[in-house]
Parts: structure tokens; sequence; C-alpha cells
């Protein structure tokens, strides 16, 4: 493992709780609840699980340092000569499912790996990013995201935003529904450029503009008046985020194949989900919008704004 191993875990678990705080402040009177456990083949971590809140209805904000010998294919996609290798890896992962549908469903994850195999050289790399999954998409709220999200990335290149951004569209697709997840943001992964102090240093940057990307949205948001079609409309997007997290999402199968703890591993998913046969949704509605305007790539930046 890289010598700076202790400082990515001290800035991990500081942005855990900072980002905990900050949704238990926003959320104004539930609390998270903290959940240690250890990991048969090595390591652990914690867990911290809201429910029932008045902005949230679940969320979780974990944090794991396990390490074993196996790397599993879900890890080495991008690097199959570590394949088998033994390695550490670290992290804070987080899904927040608001109970207002207008409210954006939202994910984060920064991640440090370390890998190591006989007749191979020692690796290690970064990875996250963060992304948006509205039920009902507000451009001002698009915007304000990516230009976050561009901002974390400007001080290290203005080729890495638009980079990153294509990459969280390529990644968070659903091939079968002919959709993205979501409206994007940005995703890196197998990330080492400029060293590690470099690397370290952009993860900060795309870990700490998080609570900046969401905050202002759950703000705009949160007083939205809603019924039964609204909350309806909710439930089905989430059975499509469940399709995402259950089918192709590589942190999913990583956690289950290398072993890891299976209630930390499905935090994910939202408490209620429902699936449909054959809906469509009314034409020239708020529902049909999301679709036809919002699931799908786009250059938000160049076309809702500057």
């Amino acid at each position: 493992m890289h010598t700076g191993k202790a400082e990515v875990r001290d800035y991990l678990t500081a942005l855990q709780a900072r980002i905990s705080s900050a949704l238990e402040a926003a959320d104004g009177g539930a609390r998270f609840t903290s959940d240690c456990w250890q990991r048969p083949g090595g390591g652990g971590g914690e867990s911290r699980v809201l429910k029932a809140g008045a902005l949230l209805e679940q969320g979780g904000v974990s944090f794991s340092h396990v390490m074993g010998q196996g790397l599993p294919p879900s890890a080495t996609q991008e690097r199959p000569e570590l394949a088998g290798a033994a390695f550490e890896a670290m992290g804070v992962s987080l899904v927040f499912h608001p109970l207002n549908p207008y409210v954006p469903t939202t994910h984060m994850n920064v991640r440090f790996f370390s890998a190591s195999k006989a007749g191979v050289p020692a690796a290690w790399w970064f990875g996250g990013g963060f992304d948006l999954t509205p039920a009902y998409a507000f451009d001002e709220d698009v915007l304000h995201w990516h230009r976050t999200a561009a901002s974390a990335c400007a001080p290290f290149g203005l080729e890495v935003y638009p980079r990153l951004k294509a990459w969280c569209d390529r990644y968070f697709f659903l091939p079968h529904r002919g959709e993205t997840r979501g409206v994007g943001g940005i995703f890196f992964d197998d990330w080492s450029e400029g060293g590690f102090e470099r690397s370290f240093s952009f993860q900060r940057s795309v870990g700490d503009a998080f609570l900046e990307a969401y905050l202002p949205i759950v703000a705009r948001r949160r007083a939205t008046p809603f019924g039964a079609r609204e909350r309806a409309f909710q439930l089905y997007r989430r059975g499509r985020y469940v399709e995402f997290n259950l089918v192709f999402d590589r942190g999913t199968q990583f956690g289950l194949q290398s072993g890891g703890r299976t209630e930390s591993i499905l935090m994910s998913l939202p408490p209620l989900a429902r699936w449909e046969y054959g809906f469509e949704p009314e034409p020239g509605s708020s529902e049909a919008k999301l679709s036809s305007e919002y699931l799908r790539s786009r250059d938000w930046l160049g076309e809702l704004g500057p």
C-alpha cells in the first residue's frame, strides 16, 4: 500500500462525518445510526444510515477499509494483469433517497485502491465521482450540479470535466432501457494522473464539492407540494435505480465478489420501489419530459448556460 494511505483514510473518515452532519442539519431532526462492522476476509468499516426523516426517506453514508487476496474481475476491467492480486481498498460511498419526489436521489463515491501481485509492478489508483437522479428534473438544478462538477475539475485541467462527464454518461447507462440513470455528473476510475499527491488532491476536490452541488438543490425543491401521482412516479423511477445497481454497478459487483458485507453493499437501494408493466407517461406531462429531455447524454453547460 502506498505510504500515503493514513492520510487518505483520515480524509475519508472526516468526509463521512462532515456529510453526515450536514444532512442531519438539513433534515432537521432525524439522525444517522452508526453500524461498525468487520469483514471476515480482512478490514471493516462504518455504515451510517438515516431512516424516515423529514428530508430523507432513507440515506446512507458508508466508510470501508478492506483488504484481501484475489482482486475480483469487477476491479480489474482496465487492469487485467492484476486479476487475483492482493488488494487494499478504502472509500466513502453514499446514496440519498429523499421523501419528496421533487428532490432528486443522489450518489457519491470516492475511493482508493492498491494491489500487488508477483511478477507485476505494484499499482495504486483513485476513483469516484457523483451523479444526480431526479424523478422531476429542472434545468436550473442540472445546470448548478454540472457547474459545481466543472469547478471541482477545473484546477486539474480544462479537459478533465468534459472527459469525466462523458465517462459518467457512459457508465450510468441502462442499455436494456436505452436511457441514462439520471442527468449525470462526473465519474473516474483507475486515476493516477500526475502522481499520488496530485491524484489525491483531485479526489479531495471531488469529495469536497458534493455538498456544494447537492444542498442548494435540496433547499430549492424540498417544500414543493406533491401527491399520490408524484409519489407513484418517484417509486417507479426508483425501480430503474435498482435495476442499474443490481445489474451493472461495478461497486456492487466488487463488494459481493470480494466477500463484502451485504447490508452495507446494498445500502444504496431505496426502501420502496415499484415496477409497472408497460407504463407510459401521459404525453406532454412532467413525467414524459423526464425521458424525452433529461435521460440522455447532453452538453448541459453548453445548452443551459455558460
